[in-house]
């Protein structure tokens, strides 16, 4: 009898609160530390964190085996993401010594005008978003030289960095080549295309709204405080270090081309880190990456340039291309995210705290206001965006077929606010990379980031009041409250009659729209 193994179960309500609010704590703690010398970063709280969720698994019944299984599983579950990351610092360095990314700021600051910047640029990252499939890509790449278009142009840094990740995700998000919009297909069972369809219908409008702003905000930029000769010696500063030409945007193309072409995301940036270090070689002096000896391009792509122009912005912008070695931090706080998410998962403190919501649930703005809550405590607390859109899908799944809606409503849902806000908080993996590329705290862009903040909003009002809705049927109800046939989306055949069924019995009773003649 001594040696039977514990049986584990489900942590109480307070118990499962523990590792969360440990995090929170801890978090708090750091990024609001008493004094300027003390620890800023995330690293050391997740650690504790993640000591506090085994401590929890253990009282109950989980071992320490496996608790390390569960962050084991969700680490391998998003290593190739920290692979892609390791090649996303190649990317950048890459581009930087290739001159593809000084050619495109030289040419964007003779290009664009302060007005049209902000509107112009998000149109423009949205649609390299859209390419590439990865907002992560997006502002390595485009995203850094708006940057330094910006500086050039004397743009708030900070809302030139809300810009870029609207931009950047919205792209993402309608990407079918993108992993969370995969994801959140796959994890709502529904098919991939229903989904993209269905996230158009709450991020394109978002998107509308988020230009109008970027527009208003763009024709009310004092021009005539804009100094010109700031612009002109941001492109000298580059056009002196560098070798500048048209040519040079093609490392850029080729990453757009890979991505349509649909060649794995590794491949695709592994074939374009060797086109940009081919074009660094015959069109950049050696005095930007050392020799052309391998010796030497090996330490380009692992520690970076060290170009110094004596211009302070193009220096800054310089700065980011740090390599491999750059994203080390980054990449140490995803994976101590990763885990921590993982050992939350298994201890099962997720389930505990929402699982009995959905039973309280009754209308359907309500269940896309839990959806979006339950994403948003999920990214904000077990740090990973890919942990929510995967834990809230399974606890509310059965709720959407009970309403009678589509899956894909469920999957549009998941990312509203599970994607586009997991880029909100510093110690998140999506935060911690953006802050790393951008150079500052998502803390300092979020009110900027229009689509982000206003994505979750929109679905949220429109859902409340009826609208913007697809039902089991393949029937959408638009803004207008107009309901129309169409086809349904994809899910499991069971679930898809249980919807159904549903559906037909809610609109007996008059608590569903009938489809408009």
């Amino acid at each position: 009898m001594a040696n039977e193994k514990k049986v584990a179960r489900e942590p109480s309500f307070l118990l499962a609160l523990v590792p969360i609010v440990a995090m929170i704590g801890f978090m708090l703690y750091c990024f609001l530390g008493h004094s300027e010398s003390g620890y800023h970063d995330a690293h050391l709280p997740l650690v504790m964190s993640i000591v506090v969720a085994c401590i929890v698994g253990h009282f109950c019944g989980h071992d320490f085996k496996d608790m390390l299984a569960g962050m084991i599983e969700r680490l391998s579950a998003s290593m190739e993401a920290v692979l892609i990351l390791c090649t996303v610092g190649f990317l950048v360095s890459s581009f930087m010594a290739s001159g593809a990314i000084p050619s495109l700021i030289v040419y964007g600051l003779d290009l664009l005008t302060p007005k049209l910047f902000l509107p112009v640029g998000c149109i423009l990252c949205a649609i390299v978003g859209m390419a590439c499939g990865s907002s992560w890509t997006t502002t390595a790449t485009i995203g850094l030289a708006f940057l330094g278009i910006g500086a050039g142009l004397g743009i708030n840094p900070a809302l030139t960095a809300g810009m870029i990740i609207s931009g950047a995700y919205v792209g993402d998000k309608f990407s079918p080549l993108s992993d969370t919009t995969n994801l959140a297909a796959a994890v709502a069972e529904t098919g991939l295309f229903d989904h993209v369809t269905a996230m158009v219908s709450s991020t394109g409008p978002t998107l509308v709204i988020a230009l109008i702003l970027y527009t208003i905000m763009g024709l009310n930029i004092d021009a005539s405080a804009y100094d010109p000769t700031v612009a002109q010696s941001i492109q000298d500063a580059f056009r002196e270090a560098f070798v500048i030409s048209p040519v040079l945007l093609i490392p850029i193309i080729v990453v757009i081309v890979m991505c349509i072409l649909r060649v794995p995301g590794l491949v695709g940036i592994a074939i374009s880190v060797a086109t940009a270090t081919i074009f660094m070689m015959i069109f950049q002096p050696t005095s930007i990456y050392g020799s052309r000896a391998l010796g030497d391009i090996f330490n380009m792509l692992h520690y970076g340039i060290g170009v110094e122009t004596g211009n302070e912005v193009a220096d800054s912008i310089l700065g980011k291309a740090g390599g491999m070695d750059g994203t080390m931090w980054t990449i140490n706080l995803i994976l101590l995210a990763l885990a921590y998410g993982g050992a939350l998962e298994r201890c099962g403190c997720v389930e505990r705290l929402f699982g009995g919501l959905k039973h309280k649930i009754h209308s359907v703005g309500s269940l896309i206001l839990a959806t979006l809550l339950t994403s948003i405590f999920c990214d904000a607390t077990m740090c990973d965006q890919f942990l929510g859109i995967g834990v809230p899908a399974p606890i509310y799944a059965d709720k959407y077929d009970e309403l009678g809606l589509g899956r894909n409503m469920l999957s549009r849902s998941l990312e509203d606010a599970g994607t586009l806000w997991a880029v909100m908080f510093p110690w998140t993996g999506c935060g911690a990379y953006q802050t790393g590329v951008l150079g500052m705290s998502p803390l300092v862009f979020f009110p900027y980031a229009f689509v982000n903040l206003l994505n979750p909003v929109y679905a949220y009002v429109t859902a409340l009041f009826g609208r913007n809705i697809f039902w089991a049927d393949g029937s959408y109800t638009n803004v207008f409250g107009k309901t129309k046939a169409g086809k349904p989306a994809g899910a499991p055949e069971e679930a898809h009659a249980k919807a159904v069924a549903n559906l037909e019995a809610r609109r007996a009773a008059g608590k569903a729209p009938k489809i408009n003649a």
